[in-house]
């Protein structure tokens, strides 16, 4: 069988989307995510909230060093944002769905006018409440049952940081550090859905990720594993009560704000009002009604046209050389 070697000579298909078409694609994304099955979304942000606590319990781990606690905090600070960005960048590479990205992503699709309100709402619902239950899921099952803070000093550095996220700021201090929180988080899935190599995804998404830990800053899903996690092991003076009124609400308005307006919409107004419409790929946007109506490669899509000397081009300029070459080099396609 021949194999078919496709070389596409405009080099900046090789480089990261623009800024522009960054925005473009998290809206088709928020589109399609929003327009999941209610069942897909919430077991992908169940699996998100689980990633986000494997990720707060090895930072956890890694910071339970009480002479460095006392002595150099802001060394334990640094070594806790190194660490805790391992799971953001698990959730964006696999997929999942984590509540305090979607508050930009599927939030540009709406004011994009690609995803309804109701959806959107539903959406969030989903992913905020599958993101509680992968995280306190693996909190108590997997971390707490399982005894992996059994030791006295991991158990103090659970309790000491329950202590300090909780009890320690005031109501209005939580909510304006969630503000900076999401702020971050979002511009970190931002980052990641800009770059098209696997290394600078990772990249970009690890530094505003290493900001908001080393700043302490107040991130609602992760907050899902801190919090309860020091209940479960008997953190004094912190209820469940306390936790929904001084820990969930301000921290989930506050993320809210942070990654739907100061990153959703300040990039919707910069990169999406009043321009034309945004080729991604060669592609413009497909709606439900060009798919259903088999109108795939219209004008607005981008004509494939191939000449005589195996050229093809498309709307966007893009010249797409395919060359029959033997099957002992290339790669395969079946």
């Amino acid at each position: 069988m021949a194999v078919t070697d496709v070389r596409v000579t405009n080099l900046a298909n090789m480089a990261s989307y623009t800024a522009q078409e960054t925005i473009e694609l998290m809206s088709r994304i928020g589109a399609r995510k929003g327009k999941m099955r209610p069942d897909k979304i919430f077991m992908s942000a169940f699996s998100a909230g689980c990633l986000v606590s494997f990720a707060s319990a090895s930072a956890l781990i890694a910071t339970a060093a009480p002479w460095f606690q006392e002595n150099a905090p802001g060394l334990i600070r640094v070594i806790s944002g190194l660490i805790f960005p391992s799971g953001i960048v698990m959730i964006l590479l696999s997929g999942s769905e984590l509540f305090t990205g979607s508050n930009m992503i599927s939030g540009i699709a709406f004011l994009h006018g690609r995803l309804p309100l109701k959806k959107l709402l539903i959406h969030w619902f989903l992913a905020f409440f599958g993101n509680m239950a992968g995280a306190l899921f693996v909190m108590a099952v997997i971390i707490g049952y399982g005894g992996v803070f059994d030791n006295e000093i991991f158990r103090d550095q659970a309790i000491a940081t329950a202590t300090v996220k909780q009890l320690v700021p005031k109501w209005h201090q939580i909510f304006l550090r969630a503000i900076g929180c999401n702020w971050l988080v979002c511009l970190a899935c931002y980052l990641g859905l800009q770059a098209k190599d696997l290394v600078s995804k990772v990249v970009g998404m690890w530094w505003p990720i290493f900001a908001f830990v080393t700043l302490g800053l107040e991130h609602v899903v992760a907050n899902m594993f801190f919090i309860p996690i020091g209940i479960f092991l008997g953190a004094p003076g912190i209820s469940v009560g306390m936790y929904i009124w001084k820990g969930i609400i301000p921290t989930t308005l506050g993320n809210m704000i942070g990654g739907g307006l100061f990153c959703g919409v300040y990039y919707w107004y910069m990169y999406i009002t009043g321009e034309p419409e945004i080729m991604l790929d060669g592609t413009y946007y497909q709606t439900q009604t060009d798919l259903e109506s088999g109108n795939l490669f219209a004008t607005r899509s981008g004509t494939i046209v191939e000449d005589q000397g195996g050229k093809s081009s498309n709307s966007s300029g893009d010249q797409i050389h395919r060359h029959e070459v033997p099957t002992t080099t290339g790669t395969k396609i079946q």
